[in-house]
């Protein structure tokens, strides 16, 4: 059930993105030639106003098929220093409609998180963790380093603050943290009575690919902690703010890989996001309705961002790459050279491979390893 529930959700994002494609190419006179639910054979398929509605055997995502995508490949093939396109083609309309097509299915994914966010937002959710009082690694473990105790800081002391954002519990701190390896954070501190402010430098845990100071929480202090729910206009602003940070989180971690985090742990390929996502759905769900729609919205949203984030990457052959070839149309004032396209999409693809099979190796590791601890 873990994985049926895996695959549905990610089939969702998938196909959430691919009707912004097609929504976007309708609205600006690009021909769709085929949408698809799913991959692979075809099992189903009406044709209706020159669009052939497809129900296909993978139930992984699906597909937009415009007209002219591969233009430049014919162009190519024909020897032309420009790409012959039709106007109801990808590359036959003006550059902001392509840009505007392309920019659709990672906005529709972004457009997804937000209503998530939301949806969260109004039902609101119970959660658990302990106080922001701390206690040093070192002393639970002299072998691990504590950047904590080497700006000062002490076991009992109540963590305030981190860089001026106000700390609840101890999940903030692990939040605000890890997503800064390496860096400089200013600390605020109760002790006791008196207020006290610190300079850490974090660590970087390249397995994990985050940062750490070196502190544990007081397990002796566990509390409850209930979400604040929002009327329907307050829910929706605060779907868009927890979408703008979710983005900012995610650049952040993405900018953490090229300082050196290993990749086999830090990037998931499908099979992981499968297995977590639906691991999470049934294990909330089992818990109650509202944890299972909270935690299912919630890994959704994260997901959903990626996918915005990866997307707009300037690489060929994903949207970003497009819409850069588009922009630079736009700005030159002249059509991109067919074998110049040919070339860079050689870039794009051994990109993607490479992403590819650091994430399926990852997989192979990650399930190998829970096989064994079973």
């Amino acid at each position: 059930m873990k994985i049926i529930w895996g695959f549905l959700c990610l089939f969702f994002l998938i196909f959430f993105h691919e009707l912004g494609h097609f929504i976007a190419a309708k609205m600006f006179g690009v021909k769709v030639e085929a949408f698809s639910i799913g991959f692979g054979p075809v099992l189903l398929h009406k044709k209706r106003r020159g669009t052939d509605y497809r129900l296909s055997l993978i139930p992984l995502g699906g597909y937009c098929a415009m007209k002219g995508e591969k233009d430049f490949q014919k162009s190519l093939d024909a020897h032309l220093s420009y790409i012959h396109a039709e106007s109801d083609s990808l590359y036959g309309v003006h550059p902001l409609k392509r840009i505007a097509i392309a920019f659709a299915g990672p906005f529709f994914n972004a457009l997804f998180a937000s209503f998530a966010f939301f949806l969260i937002a109004m039902i609101g959710y119970t959660y658990y963790s302990y106080s922001p009082k701390i206690i040093l690694v070192d002393e639970l473990n002299p072998e691990i380093h504590s950047a904590a105790r080497e700006a000062g800081l002490l076991s009992g002391d109540i963590i305030t603050k981190i860089n001026n954002i106000p700390i609840e519990n101890f999940s903030d701190i692990v939040t605000e943290i890890s997503i800064r390896p390496d860096e400089n954070v200013q600390v605020e501190v109760l002790r006791g009575e008196q207020p006290l402010v610190f300079s850490v430098h974090t660590d970087f845990d390249k397995e994990s690919g985050t940062g750490k100071i070196g502190v544990a929480a007081d397990t002796t202090s566990p509390k409850q902690y209930e979400s604040i729910k929002y009327s329907f206009f307050p829910a929706l602003w605060q779907g868009i703010k927890e979408t703008g940070k979710a983005i900012c989180l995610t650049i952040r971690g993405i900018a953490i890989l090229f300082k050196g985090a290993d990749l086999e742990n830090s990037v998931s390929g499908p099979a992981r996001i499968v297995d977590m996502m639906g691991g999470v759905v049934t294990e909330s769900f089992s818990v109650s309705i509202r944890a299972g729609i909270v935690n299912m919205c919630n890994f959704m949203a994260y997901i959903s961002v990626s996918l915005f984030i990866m997307n707009l990457l300037p690489i060929p052959i994903l949207d970003g790459g497009l819409i850069l070839f588009a922009f630079i149309e736009l700005v030159a004032r002249r059509k991109i050279s067919p074998k110049v396209l040919y070339y860079i999409q050689f870039v794009g693809i051994a990109f993607i491979l490479f992403m590819l099979v650091i994430g399926l190796w990852g997989d192979t590791k990650y399930f190998i390893a829970q096989w064994k601890a079973n």
